[in-house]
């Protein structure tokens, strides 16, 4: 059996029995396995390490130690959340979720106009997706390819159950996005990582960094409006902070492209700094220093 399957076996695994679990003892446990998590020193978490301390390089080691634990807890409230959430009401999703300022999404949606929503992976974005369409609105999203095939159907089902229209992510999707925000639909795209050569470079804490161009060239070729969410952990949900990006009015294709996309990562970074324990980003973000490293490191 592959590393693959075994993978995969341990996420069915996880949808299977997390959700026998009383639910005090599932986040219970979840938090302990975060602690430990956060106190080692694995590739995965000395990149974790690494990156909060770009976000907060005002830490010393101790401080930065208690971050890295908390987002190690973090994290694992996430994938707790995600082996649960079928079993969720729909009174639980909506009931477990606060929102600043919904009016921006909610009234372009109530007009008939698309809306793309642009975020970092923070908090459990599946569950602010699962809250929109519990209260109807039509959702889309795009979701990487993994390995086996098996686990991405997976995931695939797990967003669709929660009445998301999951779209593989390939080289027709821009294509079938554009068409879905012409049909006034919410697009969500998870926008805080691209280590691609066609990655449009931004300044994030001070420091070069990729991100993708995908939610700008959308809101520009389908006239769709742009906003940004960080989701954040509260006591008993998330809390989802919409921001607006406005559209450029001068320059070229390029220059406009790079405009939002850094207003884009401008506002990520207020999130981040605000909730730096909830963004949960294990791979490698920045291009400065040695770039010798494999771009998917």
């Amino acid at each position: 059996m592959t590393f693959e399957n075994l993978t995969a076996y341990a996420y069915f695994a996880g949808w299977r029995i997390v959700r026998w679990l009383p639910e005090n003892f599932a986040y219970r446990l979840f938090g302990w396995v975060g602690v430990r998590l956060g106190k080692k020193r694995t590739p995965r978490l000395e990149r974790l390490r690494s990156n909060l301390a770009r976000v907060k390089p005002q830490l010393n080691a101790a401080a930065l130690d208690t971050l890295v634990i908390s987002a190690a807890r973090s994290y694992m409230r996430y994938w707790c959340d995600t082996f649960r959430f079928p079993d969720w009401s729909h009174e639980k999703i909506v009931g477990s979720v606060s929102v600043s300022n919904e009016h921006l999404l909610m009234d372009a949606v109530s007009s008939g106009g698309g809306v793309i929503v642009a975020l970092p992976h923070a908090g459990n974005w599946d569950h602010a997706g699962a809250y929109f369409c519990a209260k109807g609105v039509p959702l889309v999203t795009v979701v990487e390819r993994l390995k086996p095939d098996a686990l991405f159907r997976r995931f695939l089902s797990y967003r669709e159950a929660m009445g998301m229209e999951a779209l593989p992510l390939d080289g027709r999707v821009i294509a079938v996005l554009a068409k879905r925000l012409r049909q006034g639909k919410l697009v969500a795209l998870v926008a805080d990582r691209d280590l691609s050569r066609t990655g449009i470079t931004v300044d994030f804490f001070n420091a070069p960094a990729r991100m993708p161009a995908g939610p700008a060239v959308l809101a520009l070729n389908t006239g769709a409006l742009l906003l940004t969410a960080y989701v954040s952990y509260t006591s008993n949900g998330i809390h989802i902070d919409f921001r607006k990006i406005e559209m450029p009015l001068t320059g070229n294709l390029e220059e406009k492209v790079s405009k939002i996309v850094q207003d884009c990562a401008n506002n990520f970074a207020a999130g981040i700094a605000r909730h730096p324990q909830d963004w949960h980003m294990l791979q490698r973000i920045w291009i400065d220093g040695d770039f010798k490293e494999r771009v998917d490191a």
